[in-house]
């Protein structure tokens, strides 16, 4: 999979600690993105799902969190990464996604990632619904939903 990078100790892109994984690539291109250069899905570099495991796996005492870029291109390999996330630890995961939770409803293979996710930050960020004053989120049109 493409990663642009790991943050491990996030306080901002979920509840409590975190490991982040930002993924390459974004169909979305929101005006206003903090993360533009995510756009390219050749700007991030090659990881195995063993390596960003292994990178997820270094801190026993964060949970993880998918964000990107739009995760979404990545739902294959993230479902494998989630499946071994959950058989060898009891880490919560988080998916930030542009696309809403009805339009990942509606696409097999993006639906079946939710399945290992427990909580969902859905929808474009929308320049015009800007609020910093929101938790975990950056526009009032996105939504945090609990899957679990």
């Amino acid at each position: 999979m493409k990663v642009m990078n790991i943050i491990h100790d996030s306080i901002v892109d979920g509840e409590g600690l975190r490991t982040v994984v930002f993924l390459a690539g974004c169909p979305h291109m929101c005006e206003g993105c903090h993360n533009k250069q995510s756009w390219n899905i050749n700007n991030g570099f090659d990881m195995s799902v063993d390596e960003v495991f292994e990178e997820i796996m270094k801190n026993p005492l964060t949970n993880v969190t998918y964000s990107g870029g739009e995760p979404l291109l990545h739902a294959s390999e993230l479902i494998e990464l989630s499946e071994k996330i959950r058989q060898h630890s009891e880490k919560d995961i988080w998916l930030y996604s542009g696309y809403t939770y009805e339009q990942i409803l509606s696409n097999e293979k993006h639906s079946a990632l939710l399945a290992y996710c427990d909580v969902l930050v859905d929808g474009p960020f929308e320049i015009m619904n800007r609020d910093l004053t929101l938790l975990y989120r950056g526009s009032s049109n996105q939504r945090i939903i609990e899957l679990t």
